[in-house]
């Protein structure tokens, strides 16, 4: 209709012989006769609202790489910094129940890449979406959720003050009008704009049916890079990113990686997100020779107590004992199955 009318004024202006002669769905000739103007309203009253934005199709500040996408949204209901939109951004995406060293891995990728300049966009949801908001926000970079919803609610709730952090630092983003709960539709629905949105998509962990597969696939479709990173062959949640490596993804192990794949397409300053790196580094207690000796046993793999025990000859009390410790100092995290896995060298 944008296309044949030229605006949406004039479409909707035109009339229903008009609109038939577009081959619209009998549904859509039915609400255009009769819009919902008291859904319109209750969109206007939400804008009037400081930091709340309405871009349409024409929009200059309408996101260049989202105007590509086949069926772009005509409309995006922005809150934050509309700007962020138009810059370069990487999507990450994975599980809702990452491994403890998968949440680290996404939140440091994040922090690493925002810190060079990278827009971090996500989902929001729990797990590897909220590891990378986060990673990016705690290197003073900017973030974008785009939402299965709304911008009037959040979802999960208890992302409330994630959400309102990445509307401080970032914005969020949703192409659904003010009153749309969230439905299960609304999320694959919304994975095309994550993808849409940025250079590129990386997957960090996904089980071999996992939502985020979706999101990489519009990613080909729509002409994006997708990265992956590998795992242990043991852990269920690298089967999704390993599907992706033997259809074509990029392998990589580093943040670094992605950058310099990317090339020319993300003018960034890696100088300066190695320095914000290295300026806040983690303190960790030094550790006894026994405890770096379970470390290196352990290995990148996770690892039982009666599989330690073997390895290491010592009593299962005490190799329980010393994990315990690990776990307090932030070296190892439980994991399920009654397994171990090491955070840090």
């Amino acid at each position: 209709m944008l296309e044949r009318f030229g605006s949406a004024a004039e479409a909707l202006a035109a009339g229903r012989t008009e609109w038939a002669r577009l081959d619209l769905p009998t549904s859509a000739l039915e609400y255009l006769s009769a819009p919902d103007w008291r859904g319109v309203e209750q969109d206007l009253i939400w804008l009037e609202q400081s930091d709340n934005y309405l871009l349409a199709l024409d929009d200059v500040r309408y996101p260049p790489l989202l105007r590509q996408i086949p069926y772009p949204p005509p409309l995006l209901f922005v809150r934050g910094d509309p700007a962020c939109l138009r810059a370069q951004q990487l999507a990450i995406v994975g599980t809702r129940n990452p491994t403890p060293l998968g949440r680290e891995t996404a939140q440091s990728f994040a922090a690493y890449l925002a810190g060079a300049g990278m827009v971090i966009t996500s989902g929001l949801a729990l797990g590897i979406d909220a590891a990378a908001h986060q990673g990016a926000l705690n290197s003073n970079g900017r973030t974008i959720a785009v939402m299965g919803t709304s911008l009037d609610r959040v979802y999960p709730a208890k992302h409330r003050a994630l959400a309102h952090a990445i509307a401080e630092q970032g914005a969020l983003v949703s192409e659904f009008p003010i009153g749309t709960s969230p439905a299960a539709g609304n999320f694959p629905q919304r994975n095309r704009l994550i993808s849409g949105l940025a250079l590129g998509v990386l997957v960090v962990e996904a089980a071999a049916q996992s939502g985020s597969l979706i999101t990489a696939r519009q990613a080909v479709e729509q002409g994006r890079e997708v990265f992956a990173i590998p795992g242990s062959i043991h852990n269920p949640l690298a089967k999704g990113c390993h599907a992706l490596i033997r259809q074509g993804a990029k392998l990589v192990e580093t943040a670094a990686d992605i950058l310099e794949e990317l090339g020319s397409l993300a003018a960034v300053n890696t100088e300066a997100s190695a320095l914000s790196m290295a300026a806040s580094p983690i303190e960790m207690k030094p550790l006894d020779e026994d405890y770096r000796q379970l470390l290196t046993m352990m290995g990148d793999e996770p690892a039982s107590v009666d599989g330690l025990v073997e390895r290491c000859g010592l009593t299962a009390e005490a190799v329980s004992s010393m994990l315990l410790i690990l776990e307090l100092e932030g070296y190892v995290a439980a994991v399920p199955g009654g397994l171990y896995c090491r955070l840090k060298a």
